[in-house]
């Protein structure tokens, strides 16, 4: 028998502010039983369960998010996350258009937005 991956799960201090603004990102509805002050918060159809812990982030993620944009391009979906909320902290789009950027979530998480489907195909 084998496992598989129910939630990848993301350690917070604020798990409904965090699944709110991750729940923007993806477009995809927090569960029902969610609210504000909830020890956990999970984003329907994403896996993703925000934990209240204790301790702040100290370091680098170990594991984070590479987002593909679906509907724009790379350059308009990381417009649209710095209105959410977003910070860039790493800038590695290069002038011939490939690369990426990296952003922190409200709470510091590190991921990955790289080029659309369309961008890498044209």
């Amino acid at each position: 028998m084998t496992s598989r991956i129910r939630h990848v799960t993301i350690d917070c201090s604020d798990p409904y502010i965090l699944a709110r603004f991750w729940s923007q990102v993806l477009d995809l509805p927090l569960h029902d039983d969610d609210h504000p002050g909830d020890p956990e918060a999970l984003i329907e159809g994403a896996g993703l369960l925000f934990a209240r812990v204790p301790d702040p982030k100290r370091a680098k993620n170990r594991v984070h998010l590479d987002l593909q944009p679906q509907d724009r391009t790379r350059d308009q979906e990381i417009e649209r996350l710095l209105a959410l909320g977003a910070t860039l902290t790493d800038d590695r789009r290069r002038p011939d258009g490939g690369g990426w950027a990296v952003l922190t979530d409200p709470e510091g998480n590190e991921f990955c937005v790289e080029r659309s489907a369309a961008e890498t195909a044209g």
